[in-house]
């Protein structure tokens, strides 16, 4: 990781990752591969995603990176400015970043006009 970068992480996931880095008694990787001092294959991260979601009963498709987009998508919603979004993702450039601004239904029906005000 690059010195200038910073990893926000909320205080639940946080203190969850603590609990889990003690349970299996955390030596180098979060998450261990097979294989001694491996990590977890992208595949095999994968097959536990598809997995999790089977069992959770969601019909719809969905990856790992859907969670990105859906961590992206409520940190809009709720109100993060999209510059500080792009810093979080790490993307580059901000048209990354702008894909995250589609407008759901909800939003609209947010939107007071000044008439009202």
């Amino acid at each position: 990781m690059r010195k200038d970068r910073y990893t926000i992480l909320s205080k639940v996931a946080l203190e969850t990752l603590r609990n889990y880095a003690k349970k299996v008694r955390l030596q180098e990787w979060l998450f261990s591969g097979e294989a001694e001092g491996t990590h977890l294959s992208e595949r095999s991260a994968q097959k536990i995603f598809k997995d999790a979601c089977e069992k959770a009963g969601i019909k719809k498709k969905a990856s790992i990176h859907s969670l990105r987009h859906s961590f992206a998508t409520h940190l809009l919603q709720s109100g993060t400015d999209l510059r500080n979004i792009q810093e979080i993702l790490g993307h580059k450039s901000s048209k990354t970043t702008e894909i995250y601004t589609h407008v759901t239904k909800k939003d609209i029906l947010r939107i007071r006009s000044s008439l009202d005000s």
